[in-house]
């Protein structure tokens, strides 16, 4: 069957004469709104240069493409071609910009000294460029810069829709082939089909012209039995012949009904076939509109093309200005390294000298002894004889003992300014005697009225007036601090003078599910014991109470006993027996709870995971308050974490303040708002609290369901304070995505809710001190670093052949939240980048675990992947000291301790932005964050062209920057994790809560 391509392409105009037609195809191409180019100083001015692509447009080139007139389809040449020459401009305009960048990085070395340039060189030279016009160059060089990175990425765009382009239209002239196949077997089968028709009708003519014979010849039958008898025996031949005869048409009339039917059966195929043909049809003109809005897409695209050779010719105007202003910038330059040189040799030291002079001086005020002054003059003016010395020798030795002269000064400066605390310490200690009798007495007057008032108690009375009658100066600053203020808040001030003075710091107990290093599946041990020990160092008493796990590392816990006491606790309808245990971990004191339950709630072999750990943890966190409310203890806060002691609040409120428990504040910490403890809301009676009680919206009902409560809902209204693990995600639980449900609730408690970065321990994440290493190090030598990881090749088999190779380690558990489609995409992209991959972890989730198995078999015997899918704690410490870099690539991550530990062995992180990684790790190549704090690599979207731009810019940073990598390295390793910061603002957090307490009992 022939068909017309006309009927498959409307859009297509043929000539006469059956000649091919010629169809005008033009691509167009439009950038991003957050595309803008940026304008470019020139003459002293900013003079804004327009750059838009539509009144820069030129005229639009047009590709005649031709087609055969036959079925098959092809692409255009000339479309490939125009692709061809695209790809070679995009190379020619990236070797540019590489060019550019690095004339830009001169001219920041010249900006930055350029000021010290024109001090040191005549200013009546002509030639010398002005302050002012330097800067507009490099303003300009800069923002050409941009605007060509810019064009070349929508370069690169273009090249992508007009491949994708191609390539759909490829298809649907595939599609369009075979439609047009089945169309040719359609009308051959309609010709056989009528052909079938036609035979059918002879063969019903036949069967008509036989049945009008049967009856005839039946009628001739019954004559011949008629006359029968009549016959002589001499005809029975005949008779004979005519009963053959009249079975074989018989069996003939049979056959032909058989055919008859089989005909019509085939006819009703036919019909099928028809309105399949209808359907075909249909599809046919759905793919030829396609096809045309494609082409008009095409055709849009090829305008852009256009377009963007006129920009690449006006980006060669500007290569062209670069080039020129080159030869102002090496003059600069050199001007710029003599005055950096000469600066250096007199003017800096000479200014410092200066200083140290003065500071010396001013150091005599604080009765420092003339000898010992003598000695630091004596000893800067030897380090400034062996800087001067080797000043001359080499520029980098200037750098080095510059440096050295600087942390001289440094420590001369604590010196004095430790001196100087010291003074304003003494001096705040002595009386304030510029203060008139009448502002003292007004102080007298004042705390004599709250004591009366019974705002404070006469004890808090009686310290604040020995204040006041020493005139000390810290009450007289306190006061003036917050006199506009109102009463309340002045009380509050004045109360934490007396709170230092009383007691030594708060006490505090944690009700925890998981300690480290005894009880640990995540993050949580980590949090408890870290920031217990931080807070414990800082003065307070600080407590744990965990369940007695019949899995926990038994060999991390110190002193282990039983008390000869047994705690009785209500669950269920009935009193139950606990067993209490005590002991030390990481020389914190720790109450263990083992339940004398018939379910053996903490005897199953692992923390989680069972199918009643509702009812598991609801009976501990009950077990636990019995425990403080037997053992007499009255701590001022109580810190419960996560959905599995999140019951503590509202049995605290409910239960245990009527018994006389009431002594302390509630701190609920989530750190993961993926995991909210949902149940019916009969179970809850379980522990003794009342269903139909706290079952309100606005209590603990779950969110999206009536007839379920939702533990950490419940929480987070019965806690004074309430935070998560960071502040970003402090922000994204507040939302519906982020907070699970439960974004209405937080926001409803805003004010008690905020986010505090996690911390690491810093004892036991030490490369320095850690016994897991082959070869400990520090931040000032890091060879032990380079060691560590052939170690770990050969432990795991690796090759070990290229020094140099980097070593991406991954170090999670292998659930969705960690971003798993990434991690595999990982391992496969390393290695095709030069590099080795190693995975520690296991996933919860069988399916996951099952996928990751099969590529554990699939690179057994590779010399540059293994994936090792335990846990394992030693493992974990040499791969973090061996690993070049650490990939974190989340979905989202509440906190996060992966980036922190690895960061602190030198290992640098590529992470998503999300969660607690964008609250601790910085892009290399973020203008927009000061240089100090830069400390990674990170992406934003969670797929794998985000994921490869991220890697791919680590390989190229440490293949060809070894000296900056090095820097990097150590940089991170010195960035303070420590729990010591965030300790402090849980502790500013704890005396809020304490002193509001306080101040309302008082009242």
């Amino acid at each position: 069957m022939e068909m017309k391509l006309s009927n498959c392409l409307p859009s297509q105009k043929w000539c006469g004469g059956g000649a091919p037609f010629v169809r005008q195809v033009n691509v167009r191409f439009y950038p991003l709104p957050s595309q803008r180019l940026l304008p470019l100083p020139a003459s002293g001015k900013m003079r804004h240069r327009n750059f838009s692509l539509q009144n820069k447009r030129q005229q639009t080139k047009k590709t005649n493409i031709e087609r055969p007139t036959n079925v098959d389809l092809q692409s255009s040449d000339a479309v490939d071609s125009n692709t061809k020459n695209m790809s070679k401009q995009n190379l020619s305009s990236s070797k540019q910009e590489i060019s550019i960048k690095e004339n830009v990085d001169t001219l920041a070395e010249a900006e930055s000294s350029e000021e010290i340039s024109y001090l040191s060189v005549d200013s009546n030279e002509e030639e010398q460029p002005s302050s002012v016009h330097l800067q507009d160059l490099i303003g300009m060089i800069r923002n050409a810069e941009k605007n060509i990175h810019l064009l070349n990425e929508a370069r690169i765009r273009a090249l992508e829709d007009l491949q994708k382009i191609l390539g759909e239209k490829e298809d649907l002239h595939g599609e369009i082939s075979i439609l047009e196949m089945k169309l040719a077997e359609t009308d051959a089968r309609l010709r056989v089909a009528a052909q079938e028709k036609i035979h059918v009708e002879l063969l019903e003519d036949q069967l008509e012209k036989l049945k009008n014979e049967l009856s005839s010849s039946r009628s001739r039958e019954e004559n011949v039995l008629q006359v029968n008898n009549s016959v002589p025996l001499s005809d029975n031949d005949s008779i004979n012949s005519l009963s053959e005869e009249l079975d074989s048409l018989r069996k003939e009339n049979i056959l032909l009904k058989q055919d008859l039917q089989a005909l019509k059966s085939e006819l009703t195929n036919v019909k099928e076939t028809d309105e399949r043909i209808l359907m075909l049809e249909k599809e046919r003109s759905v793919l030829e509109s396609s096809l045309s809005e494609l082409g008009s897409k095409l055709a849009a695209s090829q305008e852009d093309v256009s377009e963007l050779s006129a920009l690449k010719y006006e980006c060669k105007n500007l290569y062209e200005k670069v080039e020129h202003l080159q030869t102002l910038l090496a003059k600069a330059t050199k001007q710029a390294d003599q005055a950096i040189s000469v600066l250096q040799q007199n003017q800096e030291l000479r200014e410092k000298v200066d200083r140290l002079e003065e500071s010396l001086e001013e150091a005599s005020i604080y009765k420092l002894s003339s000898e010992k002054l003598q000695q630091y003059n004596e000893l800067m003016q030897q380090k400034m004889k062996l800087l001067d010395e080797r000043l001359q020798r080499s520029d980098e030795e200037i750098q080095s003992y510059v440096q050295l002269y600087q942390d001289s000064v440094t420590e001369f400066q604590d010196t004095l300014d430790n001196l100087k605390e010291e003074t304003k310490n003494k001096a705040l200690d002595e009386p304030v005697n510029d203060m008139p009798w009448e502002f003292w007495s007004q102080l007298l007057l004042m705390i004599d009225g709250w004591s009366m008032e019974k705002k404070i108690t006469k004890d808090d009375a009686k310290l604040l007036r020995e204040l006041v009658w020493k005139k000390d100066g810290r009450i007289c600053d306190a006061y003036m601090s917050c006199k506009e203020k109102n009463e309340w808040e002045i009380i509050v001030t004045f109360l934490k003078f007396t709170s230092s003075s009383t007691r030594p710091g708060l006490h505090i107990i944690h009700i925890a599910a998981e300690m480290a290093p005894v009880a640990k599946v995540g993050g949580l041990g980590d949090v408890v014991t870290g920031l217990g020990k931080a807070l414990q160092k800082k003065g307070h008493l600080v407590e744990i109470v965990l369940p007695k796990y019949d899995c926990m590392q038994y060999e991390s816990i110190k002193d282990m006993k039983a008390l000869d006491v047994v705690v009785e606790s209500y669950f269920d309808g009935r009193l139950y027996k606990n067993k209490i245990w005590t002991g030390t971990v990481e020389g914190l004191p720790v109450y263990f709870i083992e339940p004398q339950h018939p379910g053996k709630f903490f005897g199953r072999g692992q923390l989680y995971g069972e199918h009643d750990d509702f009812k598991r943890f609801s009976f501990f966190s009950r077990v636990a308050l019995e425990l403080l409310l037997h053992a007499e203890k009255k701590p001022d806060i109580i810190h419960c974490h996560d959905w599995q002691t999140a019951f503590v609040a509202p049995l605290y409120w409910d239960l245990y303040v009527p018994k006389g428990l009431d002594s302390a504040r509630i701190c609920f910490t989530c750190h993961n708002f993926e995991y909210q403890g949902t149940a019916p809301a009969s179970e809850l009676t379980s522990c003794g609290l009342d269903a139909y009680h706290l079952n309100r919206p606005d209590r603990m009902q779950d969110n999206s369901a009536n007839d379920r409560i939702n533990s950490v809902k419940g929480a987070i209204v019965f806690s004074n304070i309430v935070t998560t693990v960071s502040p970003t995600y402090a922000q994204e639980v507040r939302t519906a995505q982020g907070g699970k449900g439960l974004h209405a609730t937080i926001n409803s408690h805003s004010k008690k809710f905020v986010g505090i970065l996690n911390g690491i321990d810093t004892d036991a994440w030490n490369p320095a001190s850690d016994n897991f290493l082959k070869v400990q190090y520090s931040a000032s030598d890091i060879e032990g670093k380079l060691e560590n990881k052939e170690a770990l090749r050969r432990l795991l088999g690796l090759s070990s052949s290229e020094i140099r190779r980097p070593l991406v380690g991954c170090i999670t558990r292998l659930v969705p939240q960690k971003g798993v489609h990434l991690i595999r995409h990982a391992i496969y992209r390393t290695l095709e980048l030069g590099g080795q991959f190693v995975l520690l972890g296991s996933s919860p989730v069988p399916h996951i675990q099952r996928e990751f198995e099969d590529i554990r078999n699939h690179f057994q015997n590779h010399e540059h992947a293994r994936l090792v899918l335990k846990y394992d704690e030693a493992l974990s410490h040499l791969i973090y000291a061996a690993s070049d870099m650490l990939i974190i690539p989340s979905i989202f991550e509440p906190c996060g301790l992966t980036q922190m530990i690895a960061m602190r062995y030198g290992s640098i992180p590529i992470a998503r932005k999300t969660g607690g990684l964008n609250d601790s790790v910085f892009d290399v190549d973020d203008d927009t964050i000061p240089d100090q704090f830069r400390n990674g690599f990170t992406f934003v979207t969670a797929d794998e062209q985000g994921f490869n731009n991220a890697l791919e810019r680590a390989f190229n940073y440490y293949m060809n920057n070894a000296e900056t990598w090095k820097e990097l390295v150590q940089k991170d390793m010195n960035i303070d994790f420590s729990w010591d910061s965030s300790a402090s603002q849980y502790e500013e957090l704890y005396d809020k809560a304490v002193l509001r307490a306080r101040t309302a009992s008082r009242s």
